[in-house]
């Protein structure tokens, strides 16, 4: 799951060395953080939250698979 975030937030900043996804793992989920450049943060949330909103549910498609709950958190 963490490498498909970075994957997919890599292609959509002006920094892609920037991103970073960390992945925690809980007793009733995993949680993936994801830090891109301030400058980058409109690019990955989008207009009105669509591209976040898009990146959560690729994710949870691809989490259902395994049968895990999956959260993707944008960090600051």
């Amino acid at each position: 799951m963490k490498e498909l975030v970075e994957v997919i937030a890599k292609a959509l900043v002006d920094c892609p060395d920037e991103v970073v996804v960390t992945e925690t793992e809980t007793d009733r989920a995993i949680v993936l953080e994801l830090r891109v450049a301030q400058s980058d943060m409109g690019k990955v949330i989008g207009k009105q939250g669509r591209i976040a909103k898009a990146i959560r549910s690729v994710v949870k498609a691809a989490a259902s698979k395994e049968d895990k709950k999956v959260v993707v958190e944008i960090m600051q």
